[in-house]
């Protein structure tokens, strides 16, 4: 890793044992993926990580094409994280975008989205989830298109980012729509852990990739509890998630 790259700071995930496993956190200013198959954790880790900002300060945005504000905020409530107060201080904002205006909301995303996020003075960002927004659009070029805006509005607006999608059930090592991962600087998995007999008995993280930075690559235990989610960043690496 070359000096520039050590120097690079770093966001706080707000996830014990993810930071470790990542040498401080995110690189500010990254847009990362996070995959999985459904019950893993994707939102629970989105809403995480922008309270994690909130505690520091910092402004957060939640993009949301499946749940709304109501619902996201009882999410948040259950693991006791101070998002009421974070709404109320003006640090956390959540923006629906719904999947029924499909044109509105594409072009909101390939015109004038990094504007909207600039204007807000987001630090960090989380659209939960790109399979949805992949589903507004037709074709291919078009979600490619999409995708590519997507990340485009992110860095413009100066933000770190979480994208979060769904796992291709047969495989779940990739994203549905097998693109996201190519527009993301960094791509975080979580899935299920098995024991020989293809039996599920936990769950389990591995960081796929993340540009311009050293990270753990071994495949890491994680749980979700009455907190949020934690990460064993010091257990044995012990399978594939």
């Amino acid at each position: 890793m070359s000096g520039s790259e050590s120097a690079r700071p770093k966001v706080s995930t707000g996830i014990p044992g993810l930071d470790e496993m990542l040498g401080g956190g995110f690189p500010d200013g990254h847009v990362v993926l996070v995959t999985g198959l459904p019950g893993t954790g994707k939102t629970c880790l989105g809403l995480q990580f922008l309270l994690s900002g909130a505690a520091r300060g910092e402004k957060g945005v939640f993009l949301s094409l499946e749940e709304d504000a109501p619902q996201l905020l009882e999410s948040a409530r259950q693991f006791h994280w101070p998002v009421d107060a974070a709404v109320d201080k003006g640090l956390l904002k959540f923006v629906r975008l719904d999947p029924k205006e499909t044109r509105q909301s594409l072009h909101r995303i390939q015109g004038d989205l990094g504007k909207e996020l600039q204007s807000l003075g987001a630090r960090r960002l989380v659209l939960d989830s790109v399979s949805l927004l992949n589903m507004l659009s037709d074709d291919e070029p078009t979600r490619r298109s999409t995708l590519f805006a997507l990340a485009a509005a992110c860095r413009q607006a100066g933000a770190t980012s979480v994208l979060t999608a769904e796992a291709d059930p047969r495989h779940p090592e990739v994203s549905r729509d097998g693109l996201s991962e190519y527009v993301a600087d960094g791509v975080v998995l979580l899935g299920y852990s098995a024991n020989p007999d293809g039996h599920r008995v936990g769950l389990s993280l591995r960081i796929l990739k993340m540009r311009r930075t050293a990270h753990t690559r071994t495949v890491q235990p994680y749980s979700i509890g009455a907190n949020g989610i934690t990460v064993d960043a010091k257990a044995v690496d012990f399978g594939a998630a």
